[in-house]
Formats: structure tokens, C-alpha cells, sequence
């Protein structure tokens, strides 16, 4: 009979290991059993990891936070193949004397050619848009996707940094069409494309579009952020998440990288919340595009 009852100890250890969930905080000092059980605590899952409570994700995410915030990032503006001149030439949307005239215009204000095209009337918004699009490789976005409303929880402080907006988002198929006016940002693509775990489609639009699409973007429901500009050190922006973790009943977290910010997703049994510690403020795509158009030599066509 001891023999018989032996037999099953290992069968019977190894269904309890099952149902015991480990805690992926090495401090976590919880003994509890059977997490697994329904009924009992769903803990917070953060990628491949598991903290059995907010406590214990608070203080794993510490080190997050820390090597996300001492990363080395600096944002180097692309320089196109083909200059702006070039393209417009190209297009045929300028004569020679015309964009010759328009570049000395340009240094004698010390502004972009872009600028100083548009405010001379030299070309259209649209014409600008397609030249740009040429320069990335990118479609420019047809006129009758605009104003349509669209349900987003992409932060629309980040939006706003890159001169961007979304213009279709669908859960369903995981895919976000997102349009921006002068560059590609692939900084927010990559960190978009981690929090939501959406494909982003970039594409170009107006100056005119992007204020007139913002109006008709809502955020989702039960969705709101939060800008954090006095960070302190990782142990404080840990304090902090942990705090937004207990208001959303936190289930899930995920942390990225964006330009100088440190972009935090927690969601929840009652909504979700993004956090943004603002690191230093960014620039902004003009002053990029400023500094890339000041590369062009007024003869470069």
C-alpha cells in the first residue's frame, strides 16, 4: 500500500507546480498557491513576464524604466536623395527661374523652401504633399478619407509631436493608417506598433488635412494619458505607474521608447491609461525639416 501512494507523489507534486503561477520579480517573497484558480488574482502579465501583484510589478519595472530612460537617442534627420527643388521640378509644378528665385527668397528670410513656396503661392499644399511623398517612398492620402471620425488610443501628445494623425484604425484587422504632414516618423511607428500591436501604414496628407482630421479623431472609450514632465528618478516613475496600475485594476503593461519620452500602457479592468514621461522636449518636424532643407544648396537643381 506505501508503495502504491508513492507512485502517484510525483503526479500529484508536479499538479501542484501547474497550478502555482511564479512571480517574475525576484524580491516578490508571496508564498501563494493555486493563482490559477478561477476566482483567484490575474496578477499583471508584462510581455513574457508576470507579477503576481502591483507591488511586485512597480518594483521589476524599476529596471524597465531605467534602461528605457538611459538609453542613448538621437534623432537624425533623413536627408532625401532628391531635393525638394528637384522633385517640384521633376513634377513640373516649377519653372527653373521660378524655384531659383523662390530658394534666394528662401535664404534672404532664413526659412525652409517649403515655407517660403507656400507663402509666395507658388505651389499647393497638395502639390507639396506629393513632393514630399516622392522624397519618402510614401502614397499621399486621397481627399475623401478625411473628416471621417476614427476611435484612436494613440497618445495625441505624441500625435501632435510628429505632426501626425490617424486616419483609419481597425482593431479587427490590427492595422493603423496613419497620415503626417512632414515627415515619416519611424520612431512612433516602431513604438506604436509595440504598445498596440497594430501594422501602421504611413502616408502623407496636408497641413490643412491634419488640422481638419484632428477634430474627428475620439479617443476610445474608457482610454485616457497622462504627460509627466517631473520625472524624478526610475524608482519615482515606478511609483507612479504603480499608482495608474491600481486605479485600472492593471492586467496587462507595456513599455517603449519614443524619441525622448518613455511611453507606458497600462490596461485594466477599469480602462486603460497611457503614461508619458516626457525625458526633454523633442523637436518638433519643422525644426527637422528646417534643418535638413538648410543641407540644400540654393543651385543644388
Amino acid at each position: 500500500m506505501e508503495l502504491a501512494l508513492k507512485s502517484f507523489w510525483p503526479v500529484m507534486d508536479r499538479g501542484w507546480k501547474s497550478m502555482r503561477a511564479v512571480c517574475d520579480d525576484v524580491s516578490c517573497h508571496n508564498t501563494q498557491l493555486m493563482r490559477s484558480i478561477p476566482g483567484g488574482r490575474n496578477g499583471i502579465q508584462c510581455g513574457d513576464r508576470w507579477y503576481c501583484s502591483v507591488d511586485c510589478f512597480a518594483r521589476a519595472s524599476r529596471a524597465e524604466l531605467a534602461s528605457l530612460s538611459n538609453a542613448h537617442f538621437n534623432e537624425i534627420p533623413r536627408i532625401p536623395r532628391m531635393s525638394m527643388g528637384l522633385i517640384l521640378l521633376a513634377k513640373g509644378y516649377l519653372s527653373t527661374e521660378t524655384l531659383r528665385s523662390a530658394q534666394i527668397e528662401s535664404e534672404r528670410h532664413q526659412e525652409n523652401l517649403e515655407a517660403t513656396l507656400i507663402r509666395l503661392r507658388l505651389v499647393s499644399e497638395k502639390q507639396l504633399a506629393a513632393a514630399r511623398a516622392a522624397q519618402w517612398g510614401y502614397p499621399v492620402l486621397a481627399q475623401d478619407r478625411i473628416g471621417q471620425t476614427v476611435e484612436s488610443d494613440i497618445p495625441q501628445y505624441l500625435l501632435q509631436q510628429s505632426s501626425a494623425v490617424p486616419l483609419d484604425y481597425s482593431i479587427k484587422a490590427k492595422r493603423i493608417l496613419l497620415g503626417f504632414v512632414f515627415r515619416v516618423d519611424h520612431c512612433l511607428l516602431e513604438s506604436i506598433e509595440k504598445v498596440t500591436g497594430c501594422r501602421v501604414l504611413p502616408c502623407f496628407i496636408t497641413a490643412s488635412e491634419l488640422a481638419e482630421q484632428t477634430k474627428c479623431v475620439m479617443a476610445f472609450s474608457n482610454h485616457t494619458e497622462a504627460v509627466i514632465d517631473d520625472l524624478g528618478a526610475p524608482e519615482r516613475m515606478a511609483r507612479t505607474v504603480g499608482r495608474f496600475a491600481v486605479e485600472v485594476a492593471a492586467e496587462r503593461a507595456v513599455f517603449a521608447r519614443c524619441w525622448s519620452h518613455v511611453w507606458a500602457r497600462i490596461s485594466g479592468k477599469r480602462g486603460e491609461v497611457d503614461i508619458i514621461f516626457r525625458l526633454e522636449r523633442p523637436a518638433t518636424p519643422e525644426v527637422l525639416v528646417n534643418s535638413a532643407s538648410r543641407q540644400e544648396s540654393v543651385c543644388s537643381f
